[in-house]
Order: C-alpha cells, then structure tokens, then sequence
C-alpha cells in the first residue's frame, strides 16, 4: 500500500503549493515537474494555466496536454509530479512524458521512487505504453529513482555544459 496519493491541485491546496514554491525558492532549487510553478506570478495565475493544460482542446500555446499532482504523505505536501500526454521536439530530447520535484527536507526518503512509480500506472490509464523520462547527468538520486522503476537508458544529449539522460519505460 502506498503511503502516498497523488491528488489533482486544488484550489483549497492554495497554502500547500505556496509553501512549496517558498522552499524551492529559499533553497535555490529547480521545481521540476510542478507545471511552471516558479514562473507563475501567484497561485491564481499558476492554477489557471494548470487547469487549461489539462486537455488538447484548451492546452496554451507551445505545451502539450499534462496531468499535474500533488504528492501528500497525509497532509504534507511533499512533491509534484507531472505527466505530459505526449511529446513535441522539446520533451522527446530533454524533458519526457514525466517531471518531478521532491522539496528538499522530504528528499532521500523514497518519496520520488513512489511518486514514479504511481506516476506510472497513470501513463497505463492514458494509453501511454513507452514512457520517456530524462534528467541530468549529474542528478544520481534521479537517474536511481528511473532505474528503480525499470528505466533503461537509451542515450545522452549534450547541449553546451548539460548532459541529459533519455530513459524508457514499458509499460
């Protein structure tokens, strides 16, 4: 049984995705996967965008359609997880159908092993059978969190001084 569960944001989860945010910020981190969070102006604005990007019919101009969650482990927001329905150019090199973000007092616990691996028997509910998840080079604790949930890595692109690991998933 999982000790987490992944909840669509909510406009009562206002204070938790802040909160989040704030941390992120206050420790110079880079928010994957919370669906353009750091560049929102506020919540209003953020939640939004998310709710527009939900279908292919409203998605904004240049993103594809993506899922959302929120990470609780009870009331704690712990992380966030994206699912992107499909690729463009952009993700198919460097961003995948999945990002995540686990803030940074919750990590080395297993939260993004979990949050993955929820993450994707969601891509089996959306007809996604080969799922592309990539992250730096440098990021062990992410490339270990891909292998744990059978990612096999298929190559590296470099552009200027950043590496990206591609790994696929089969469903």
């Amino acid at each position: 049984m999982s000790r987490l569960k992944l909840i669509l944001p909510k406009m009562k989860h206002k204070e938790n995705i802040m909160n989040y945010k704030k941390e992120f910020i206050e420790n110079g981190d880079s928010m994957h996967g919370s669906a353009g969070l750091s560049d929102a102006e506020n919540f209003e604005e953020w939640y939004r965008a998310n709710q527009d990007n939900l279908k292919e019919e409203t998605v904004r101009d240049g993103l594809v359609p993506a899922n959302t969650y929120l990470a609780f482990d009870n009331d704690k927001l712990v992380g966030m997880i994206d699912i992107r329905h499909r690729l463009n150019d952009y993700l198919l090199k460097f961003g995948g159908h999945i990002g995540y973000s686990v803030r940074k007092c919750e990590r080395q616990k297993g939260y993004a092993t979990e949050m993955l691996g929820l993450e994707l028997k969601e891509c089996e509910k959306l007809g996604i059978k080969e799922v592309l998840i990539t992250c730096d080079k440098d990021n062990i604790a992410s490339v270990k969190t891909i292998i744990n949930n059978g990612g096999k890595i298929e190559n590296e692109i470099t552009e200027g001084n950043r590496t990206t690991q591609r790994y696929w998933t089969n469903l």
